[in-house]
C-alpha cells in the first residue's frame, strides 16, 4: 500500500513537472521580439517554392542562393536578404517561410512574403500570393498564437513584434490600367492601408517599410530602353515615394501607437548606382547573372525560356545579382541602413529602436 502510494505520488511529480515546462516552454523572455515579414522578392525566402507558379517567379534552382546558403532557397538572389539580416542584428534566427511544411515555431515570427505579388490582387494574380492573402495567413497564425499562448500573452507577443513590408514595386512594373499616375498610387496605398489597420486591429504597432527604388534603372528595364535607365518608370516610384509618408503620417494620428521605421530605399540604391566604388561594387549596371544587353533579359539558372545565361565569378563585386534583384551584398548595406541609419536615411525611427521600444 505504501509503495503504491509512493508510486502515485512519484507519477503525480513526473506529470506535475512535465506539466509545468510545457506552460514554461510558452513563458517567452520579458523583452522577446518576434518579427513578421510581408511583401514581394526583395523579401521573400523561398515561399514561391510550394505554390503552383512558373519559374518566372521562383528562384528555387542554381545558381541562386550559392554564396551563402551554398544552394537555391528560392531568395531572388545569391545569399541572404534584408530581413535575413535583421533577424541576424535583433538576435533572432532566421525567419521561417510561412509556406513551407512542418512544424513552425511562430513565436520567433514568420515570413509570408511572395515574389512578383503586389499590394493589388490583379498584380500577377494566380502566379503569387498576394498581399490580401498573406494577411489572411497571418490572421491564422495569430489565432494559432492565441491558442498557443493565450490571449494575454499573444497580444504581449504581436505589440512587441516588428513588422517589415516591401510591396508595390510589382504593381507599378506590371500596370495595365487607365486611370491616372495620381491614381493608381493611390490604389497601391489604399490596399497597404488596409493591410497595416488588419494587422494593427490583430495587435502590431512597429513596422518598418523601404520605400520605392529607381524601378526605370533595374538591368531589365535599361536593357528594354536600349541601356538607359526608363524614366517614366521611375517617375511612378517617386510619385509613391512622396506619397508613401503622409500615408505613414496620417496612420500615425489615426491609430494609437502605430510607430514606423520609412527607409529610404530610393536614395541608397541610387547612391550605390551613381558611384559604385564608393560602396565596394565594380559594377552596377550589369547583372551578374542573366543574358543580353547588361545582363537585362530574365534568364538566370535557364529556367525562364531561355536556356543559355551568363553568371560572374563573384557576386560581391556587382550590385545586381539577376535582371530585377540585388546581390546579397548590396542587401546588407540596405539592412544595416534600415537597422540603424541616421535620420537623413530612415525616419522617424530605424529598425534598432523599434526593436527596443
Amino acid at each position: 500500500m505504501i509503495m503504491a502510494n509512493l508510486r502515485a505520488h512519484v507519477c503525480f511529480l513526473v506529470s506535475f513537472t512535465t506539466f509545468l515546462s510545457l506552460i514554461s516552454s510558452h513563458n517567452l523572455p520579458e523583452n522577446h521580439v518576434a518579427l513578421f515579414v510581408f511583401g514581394d522578392s526583395l523579401f521573400d525566402p523561398g515561399n514561391n517554392n510550394y505554390i503552383n507558379t512558373s519559374f518566372d517567379f521562383q528562384a528555387n534552382f542554381w545558381p541562386y542562393g550559392e554564396t551563402f546558403f551554398k544552394y537555391p532557397t528560392g531568395r531572388f538572389s545569391d545569399g541572404r536578404l534584408i530581413p535575413d539580416f535583421i533577424a541576424q542584428f535583433s538576435g533572432l534566427p532566421i525567419i521561417p517561410t510561412y509556406l513551407e511544411p512542418g512544424d513552425h515555431k511562430f513565436t520567433d515570427g514568420l515570413n509570408f512574403a511572395s515574389g512578383g505579388a503586389g499590394a493589388l490582387v490583379e498584380s500577377h494574380r494566380g502566379f503569387v500570393v498576394d498581399l490580401e492573402t498573406q494577411i489572411k495567413y497571418f490572421k491564422k497564425v495569430e489565432k494559432s498564437l492565441r491558442q498557443e499562448l493565450g490571449d494575454a500573452e499573444a497580444k504581449k507577443l504581436l505589440s512587441r513584434s516588428v513588422y517589415l513590408i516591401s510591396v508595390g514595386g510589382n504593381d507599378y512594373l506590371t500596370r495595365n490600367s487607365s486611370v491616372t499616375d495620381e491614381e493608381f498610387a493611390s490604389m497601391v496605398l489604399g490596399n497597404l492601408t488596409v493591410a497595416l489597420k488588419e494587422i494593427y486591429n490583430k495587435g502590431g504597432r512597429k513596422f518598418g517599410f523601404p520605400n520605392m527604388m529607381p524601378l526605370g534603372c533595374l538591368p531589365f528595364m535599361k536593357a528594354q530602353a536600349g541601356g538607359s535607365c526608363n524614366d517614366e518608370v521611375t517617375a511612378i516610384a517617386k510619385l509613391h515615394n512622396r506619397e508613401l509618408p503622409k500615408t505613414l503620417n496620417k496612420l500615425e494620428k489615426q491609430l494609437e501607437g502605430f510607430k514606423y521605421a520609412y527607409y529610404n530605399f530610393f536614395k541608397s540604391v541610387s547612391e550605390r548606382l551613381n558611384n559604385p566604388s564608393k560602396y565596394g561594387f565594380k559594377d552596377a549596371t550589369r547583372a551578374c547573372c542573366g543574358s543580353g544587353l547588361l545582363g537585362g533579359v530574365y534568364s538566370c539558372g535557364g529556367k525562364r525560356g531561355i536556356t543559355e545565361f551568363h553568371l560572374c565569378e563573384d557576386p560581391g563585386e556587382y550590385f545586381f545579382f539577376d535582371s530585377y534583384h540585388p546581390s546579397e551584398k548590396a542587401y546588407q548595406q540596405f539592412a544595416e541602413l534600415m537597422w540603424a541609419g541616421a535620420t537623413d536615411t530612415v525616419w522617424p525611427y530605424n529598425l534598432k529602436t523599434l526593436f527596443e521600444a
